[in-house]
């Protein structure tokens, strides 16, 4: 299984570039890319529904522009555990984006961001790092956005202070996504995590397919984790207003 999704995974990011033309009209709207960041007085709704080792989860985002550098937001969870009970709902995230180097300030036309939060409130039933209460975060975001696809890195520290599963952990993910027509894009990321609790290692690869509708994007994805093997699929919807 995991020989099968690097394959996958080569083959796509070897075959998508060929149909990666200039697609960059609707930039302004294509809320799926790893680089985006909302307008002024933009407002951002994300619900998102996964489901995987015959756990449903249900989440809600939304999110705010400031300016044009600076977006905040919150989000929430609820899981439905059928095989056990770890039923809940999760920390609330509370967030925020500040992009502090722009394509245009560098020769390299490198994006670049900084990510703080906090999470509080998690369900005690629910054995997870995403619902533990009292959780901060900090991360650094960076990339380049050409017409037809974006490519991104972002490396992120979370630090949880709990009695039972306080612990750091820290996230490296790569990112890549093609707008391949006019309403059409495909995503790819690669997600490791480090935790100094070794038991919540993860190492997560996911792809996805966005189609867009004005300002709405439907997106459906699939993900294989290989520490313990599991296999997560999902839809989001984004809608910007």
């Amino acid at each position: 299984m995991r020989n099968f999704f690097i394959g996958l995974f080569t083959v796509f990011l070897g075959m998508v570039p060929v149909f990666s033309n200039a697609y960059a009209n609707g930039l302004e709207s294509d809320t799926s890319d790893p680089l985006y960041m909302l307008n002024e007085q933009h407002v951002l709704s994300e619900t998102t529904l996964t489901y995987w080792d015959n756990v449903l989860r249900l989440g809600q985002s939304v999110s705010y522009g400031i300016n044009n550098r600076l977006t905040i937001g919150a989000n929430a969870h609820f899981q439905q555990d059928f095989d056990g009970p770890e039923d809940g709902f999760s920390a609330v995230d509370l967030g925020g984006v500040y992009r502090v180097g722009t394509a245009s300030g560098n020769s390299a036309n490198i994006i670049s961001d900084v990510l703080l939060g906090l999470k509080i409130g998690g369900s005690s039933s629910v054995r997870t790092p995403y619902f533990a209460d009292s959780t901060y975060y900090a991360g650094y975001r960076f990339g380049r956005q050409w017409a037809g696809m974006t490519l991104a890195a972002t490396i992120k520290s979370s630090w949880i202070f709990d009695d039972d599963r306080g612990m750091a952990y820290i996230d490296a993910i790569p990112e890549a996504y093609f707008r391949i027509s006019q309403d059409w894009r495909l995503g790819a990321q690669f997600t490791l995590r480090k935790a100094t609790n070794p038991r919540y290692n993860q190492e997560w690869l996911g792809g996805k397919i966005i189609r867009q509708y004005g300002r709405t994007q439907y997106a459906g994805h699939i993900d294989y984790e290989f520490e313990s093997d599991d296999l997560q699929v999902g839809v989001n919807v984004n809608i910007l207003f």
